[in-house]
């Protein structure tokens, strides 16, 4: 990613309505379908600053990975234990056979290779363990934003359904996110294309406006597993090494 994408992170990421609401949704997601047990052994794989780590921490004890030297500094304060830098889609260095959980928050689409690098995470799996895998969604949603975070897609469910299948794994359901502002960031983006705006900036709004959309936003922890979405701004799924 460029380098200003990190640092709007590490500036914004525990206040932005984007940040805390995803955070709030993934736990509930986790908790009724992750089926972790107690203390579980979870890697994150481009963890960025950090700021999920706590989070995860929830379920277990956790470890992370991420390339940037100035986002891992942080994460390595936040977690209290160094960050590693292993890279995707080998994982040198990652012990195989190893973890309940890894986590791949808005990652993959960062990989030329998915396939590849879903199959290396499914080989660092304990038996039942699983990939909490969440990806940006819709091709036709591609803007300024995309490039400055060095996306090489945005996925439909058919696609990452195939990048998932083709690395050996099976997934537990493939569902939209970030639905209910859906219409809003769709016009918002489409606007912005039309008008050659630059969308990359990932400030929050207004205050006012940072608390409604962490609301909205945020409503989906109630519902995600539990019920259908709409189409949204991103694919959330549980997967795993397929049984022979």
């Amino acid at each position: 990613m460029d380098r200003i994408v990190y640092d709007r992170m590490a500036a914004h990421d525990s206040t932005h309505w984007w940040y805390r609401a995803r955070r709030d949704i993934l736990a509930a997601y986790l908790t009724r379908e992750g089926g972790l047990p107690k203390d579980a052994r979870i890697l994150e794989i481009g963890c960025g600053t950090g700021h999920n780590l706590p989070m995860l921490s929830a379920f277990g004890t956790v470890e992370a990975i991420e390339i940037d030297p100035a986002a891992r500094a942080i994460a390595s304060e936040r977690l209290g234990a160094p960050v590693g830098d292993a890279r995707l889609p080998e994982l040198p260095g990652i012990e195989r056979g190893a973890y309940d959980l890894i986590a791949v928050l808005d990652v993959v689409e960062h990989i030329e290779d998915d396939v590849a690098a879903l199959k290396a995470m499914g080989e660092c799996l304990k038996p039942g363990g699983k990939i909490l895998i969440a990806v940006p969604a819709h091709q036709w949603l591609w803007s300024a934003h995309d490039v400055v975070n060095h996306h090489h897609r945005r996925y439909s469910k058919a696609t990452l359904a195939a990048a998932i299948g083709k690395a050996g794994l099976d997934h537990n359901g493939l569902r939209w996110f970030n639905s209910l502002l859906f219409p809003l960031a769709a016009v918002v983006r489409i606007a912005g294309r039309l008008r050659g705006q630059d969308d990359s900036d990932d400030s929050p709004p207004h205050p006012a406006l940072n608390t409604l959309f962490e609301r909205i936003f945020g409503f989906e922890r109630h519902l995600l597993g539990r019920v259908p979405l709409t189409p949204g701004v991103s694919i959330v799924t549980l997967a795993s090494p397929k049984v022979p």
